[in-house]
């Protein structure tokens, strides 16, 4: 979304079938989504644009790993409409009634299949003096970091039913072009029901062990596309990386909830997926395939089909209409 505010609040709704168009119909942020479980996907989107404020609905159904950023100046807020225990936010396993939070400038969000996240984007400079006046004290650090912060049941669906009824209402009043009062009090009251519900104290203890995981899984995945084809097997991986199989199984387990070997499969297969789409006339599925170090075209063939739900050459057919 673009950091400017814009002179009047826009809604937008839209049905997406393309895992790549859904990330960039979300206007001025720098998304990837990689897909991890079988199927077409289907997703849809609604957003509210307001002064200083995003509004966002996000339905995806299959599982996949959301990786970007928003901006240096926002800090996001989120929560899963339905519990999962497979939601990890920035190598945190995300506990029933959670709040995903902290500052715009990295997403890392693996989600399950079904999905809905309802989250605000607020600017620093609405959210500073908000919470100066609310907390009678500067912005907690901690909003820096990338946390997840435990609420109250009660708390959380309470969050969860005002978030969908502005998202509806703010529909309506786009339709109706009501006056800018009434835009800003629904935005203000969005706002204060989300920073009421988070807790008032915040342990951040156990964040650098979340962060070193983190660290070395992302380590895992550059090392792995950096020989994309000549893929590294999974001991070569840890020898590089000096640690241990039982290390990196741990870490994957603790960031994706999958192991490395099935989620570095899935990341080359997305890239392929890509790369296919995006190829110039003369290209072959055999020449992306080779190039992602996928050398036995009937075993490749077959993984692509189960993961994407369509075969490799009718995603090399998609690109070659579109140009």
């Amino acid at each position: 979304m673009n950091s400017a505010a814009p002179d009047a609040p826009w809604v937008q709704a839209l049905d997406t079938f393309d895992m790549d168009q859904h990330a960039l119909a979300q206007q001025g942020w720098a998304l990837r989504y990689e897909q991890l479980s079988p199927g077409q996907f289907k997703g849809r989107i609604q957003q509210v644009q307001l002064t200083e404020l995003t509004l966002l609905r996000e339905d995806t159904n299959l599982a996949l790993r959301q990786l970007g950023r928003l901006d240096d100046s926002v800090y996001g807020f989120a929560m899963a409409l339905q519990d999962s225990p497979d939601l990890f936010f920035n190598a945190q396993r995300v506990p029933p009634h959670a709040i995903m939070c902290g500052k715009g400038d990295e997403v890392d969000l693996r989600t399950p299949t079904q999905f809905t996240l309802l989250a605000v984007v607020v600017e620093r400079r609405l959210l500073n003096p908000l919470w100066e006046r609310m907390y009678h004290k500067p912005l907690a650090h901690w909003l820096e970091k990338k946390l997840v912060l435990q609420t109250t049941e009660l708390k959380a669906n309470a969050l969860r039913d005002l978030q969908l009824k502005v998202l509806d209402q703010a529909s309506a009043l786009a339709q109706r072009g009501h006056p800018p009062l009434a835009w800003r009090q629904l935005r203000d009251d969005i706002l204060m029901e989300w920073l009421e519900a988070l807790p008032p104290q915040v342990d951040t203890s156990e964040l650098p062990n979340s962060e070193r995981r983190k660290k070395l899984v992302d380590r895992a995945c550059e090392l792995m596309l950096g020989h994309a084809d000549e893929p590294l097997s999974i001991l070569q991986v840890c020898s590089r990386l000096g640690t241990s199989r039982r290390k990196l199984n741990y870490g994957f387990q603790d960031v994706l909830g999958t192991t490395p070997v099935k989620y570095l499969r899935a990341l080359r297969l997305n890239h392929v997926r890509r790369a296919l789409r995006q190829a110039e006339p003369g290209t072959t599925v055999q020449d992306v395939a080779w190039q992602w170090g996928f050398w036995h075209m009937g075993q490749f063939a077959h993984d692509y089909k189960k993961l994407f739900d369509e075969l490799p050459s009718a995603s090399l057919r998609t690109s070659l209409r579109s140009k």
